[in-house]
Formats: C-alpha cells, structure tokens, sequence
C-alpha cells in the first residue's frame, strides 16, 4: 500500500520522516530504506525516521535508518526533524515538549516559540566500554590518545552520546579530505561498531567549525550528537567553553554541557521541505 512521508532537514542533515504510529515495527525494510535514500533513484536523505508508539511512559518512539541501511542508537538533527514532524501532524493538539524513546534511552526535544528546537541530550558516556573503543582500557577515558589512521597518527578524544564518536582537532578543517579519511576511521578495528568522526577547527574556545563522517551516511551537512561529543571532547582537553557555537557545512547548532547536571543540551532548528506519497 502507498506510504505517506514528510520530508525535513535539520541544517542540511536530511530525513524521510514517516507516521508508524499505527504499529510497534517500522513499515519499510532496511533495504527499503536505502533505496528510498538515494538521491538519484529514490527521494534522497541522510536516513529514513520513524514515528512509532511510545514505550514506558514516552509520547512516541523513535527508529531511524542510515541510508546505507544500519540502524543507529540516535540523531541529533533527526530528534529535531522528529518533535517537528510530530507536532505537525497533531496540528492543535501539539504539545512544546515531547519524551521520545530511543535505542539511546528517553531524549526530550523542547520546541520553542522561536522555530528553534532544544534538546536535552542527556549525560554523555565517557568509558571506553561505553562507546565502545579499544583506545584505552574498559574502565577508563580514551581522551587525548593517539591512533594511526591513512598513515599518520591523529590525537583523538572518544565520547559516546549513545552513539560512538570519535573527535580530532585540527588546524584546518577544510583542507581535511573527509571522502579518503572518514571511511578509514569508522571501520578501524579500535571501533568495534565502528564511529562516527568529528574532525574540528578551534576558532575561538566559545566557537568551532565542524565536519563529520557519519557512520552509515558518510559526509553529511551536520550531525547533532556528534556537534554535543565535540563540545565534550572540547572541554575535556581544554580548548573549549561549556556553551559553544558549532559551525557546520549546513548551519550553526548552539550547545551547552551543563556544569552541576553533566547534561548536554542543544539547540537548532528544523524544517520541513515537502510532503509525498511512497507508491508500490
């Protein structure tokens, strides 16, 4: 049968949003979904979302699939994308903040009278357990460490945003060749499943630009969990303030890690672009 879908765009990090809230399952394959995605052939997007029931006290639960087809633990721009795409469709019922169960755990995305929508990433996981790296031992922090990639050797500091991320600071974030490194880095036998990776340009403790090689989409516009563990990763080798300015190919996501809570929150906004029907 035909599917209805939205298309939005959180700086540029594009989605295939769709209504699954009638089952628990979403109503397309993996395999569907990287058909869907592409951007010749198909409606074209970073992955496809799914608005499935809540689960244990949530207003809704979300799924996602990459355009290669896996399945991440969450998305940043997604999240934004999702709380947007569900107050549309419930028009005069909408609420200005959702709870939303992830494979990452409950998420709250917050939208503002602003267009602006914020988010309570939760606290991020620092462990190499947790992300999961072998760059350090299981119990402690892989922070500064060195790793060899496309034969030179990079300083990495690992964070997970329920999601594994892998972030490097560079001079130069353009002169990066993302295409050649990105893929090098997310299968690199230190990530068991493998890494998204967030090379960064310090341009002032407050402000960085950003590029990132999503694992499971490659270069994207922007990446919202990986724009938090860059803030984290920042902070933690001491080249960046708390609340700093991101600056990504597609835009500009403001991020804050709370001092007492350990909490991450971002803000950014989202936008729908058109809406369709999936026909046989």
């Amino acid at each position: 049968m035909p599917i209805e879908f939205a298309k939005y765009h959180g700086l540029g990090n594009d989605f295939i949003l769709i209504d699954n809230r009638h089952s628990s399952e979403p109503v397309i394959t993996p395999e569907q979904a990287v058909d869907l995605c592409d951007r010749h052939f198909g409606i074209g997007a970073d992955g496809v979302i799914f608005a499935l029931p809540g689960q244990n006290d949530t207003d809704y639960t979300m799924r996602i699939f990459n355009s290669d087809g896996s399945e991440p633990e969450m998305c940043g721009n997604g999240i934004r994308c999702l709380a947007k795409f569900i107050a549309d469709l419930e028009g005069s019922q909408a609420k200005t903040q959702y709870r939303l169960h992830t494979l990452a755990g409950v998420i709250s995305p917050e939208l503002r009278s602003d267009g602006q929508v914020k988010v309570d990433m939760g606290v991020p996981r620092l462990l190499a357990a947790e992300i999961p790296t072998t760059l350090a031992a299981a119990d402690a922090k892989a922070i500064d460490v060195p790793i060899e990639v496309a034969d030179k050797s990079w300083s990495v500091t690992c964070v997970s945003m329920g999601n594994p991320h892998c972030i490097t600071f560079v001079e130069d974030v353009a002169a990066i060749a993302l295409e050649t490194v990105g893929p090098q880095f997310e299968h690199n036998k230190a990530f068991p499943q493998r890494t998204n990776t967030e090379f960064i340009e310090v341009v002032r403790s407050d402000y960085v630009k950003m590029r990132v090689w999503e694992r499971g989409a490659g270069v994207t516009l922007a990446c919202g969990t990986g724009a938090c563990a860059a803030v984290v990763a920042g902070v933690l080798v001491g080249k960046c303030d708390r609340a700093t300015a991101v600056e990504l190919p597609g835009g500009v996501l403001e991020i804050e890690w709370a001092e007492v809570s350990g909490r991450i929150y971002m803000t950014g906004p989202a936008q729908r672009v058109f809406t369709g029907c999936i026909s046989d």
